[in-house]
């Protein structure tokens, strides 16, 4: 499917939920799993259409915007960076669910001291390879299982799940977490995303099943 169909039918159906009458929820449930949600083995595979081969050696992640130390780390740099392994759910807009997953990477906080962001930085907008782009609050940024993964279940990140590096933020519905991704901006104003600008929501939310604006 290329790109430009993809996102017609994501757009689809998002209107379609919205049609149903898929609103957020006023609580958040308490469960493991969000509500709205099918528990998967299996691990599909959802982009843009476009699944960037990006050679190792020419890799970059530039980490810039309201910061006191900008930086372009290559592939090198960004493996001598302490290493974390971290296990949790995974839930996709589209409806499923993926329990303990383990991912290995570089957590965002090793990031966040790295380049020092300013008192003003607010937000943080990820882009990525493929042409994708997301926003989350720098806060959402900071608890301890937001990681940028380059390993899954032992091995190296594949590219069909956004390899060679990608974002995990676990609390939030996954397309907040970028694949293939290649910068990290740190804002003092919020930007919306790919998907946020097409009518999904802007927080994101699973457990208050606040998918669509």
């Amino acid at each position: 499917m290329s790109k430009e169909r993809y996102i017609e039918a994501k757009q689809k159906w998002a209107e379609k939920q919205k049609a149903r009458g898929v609103t957020a929820r006023a609580t958040a449930s308490t469960e493991r799993l969000p509500p709205g949600q099918k528990l998967t083995t299996g691990f599909p595979v959802l982009d843009l259409g476009v699944q960037p081969e990006i050679p190792l050696a020419q890799w970059t992640l530039t980490l810039d915007g309201e910061v006191g130390k900008p930086t372009v780390l290559s592939w090198a740099q960004l493996n001598t960076l302490p290493q974390v392994e971290d296990v949790s759910d995974f839930h996709c807009v589209t409806d499923w669910s993926k329990f303990d997953c383990r991912w290995g990477g570089v957590a965002f906080t090793t990031l966040y001291e790295l380049v020092q962001p300013k008192p003003e930085a607010k937000f943080v907008y990820f882009t990525s390879y493929d042409g994708y782009a997301t926003n989350v609050p720098l806060a959402q940024c900071l608890d301890d299982d937001v990681l940028l993964a380059t390993a899954f279940d032992g091995a190296p990140l594949t590219r069909e799940h956004g390899g060679p590096a990608r974002i995990i933020i676990p609390k939030l519905y996954a397309w907040k977490g970028a694949k293939f991704v290649q910068g990290i901006t740190f804002l003092n104003a919020d930007k919306l995303g790919f998907w946020e600008v097409r009518g999904y929501s802007n927080t994101a939310n699973p457990w208050t099943e606040d998918r669509y604006a």
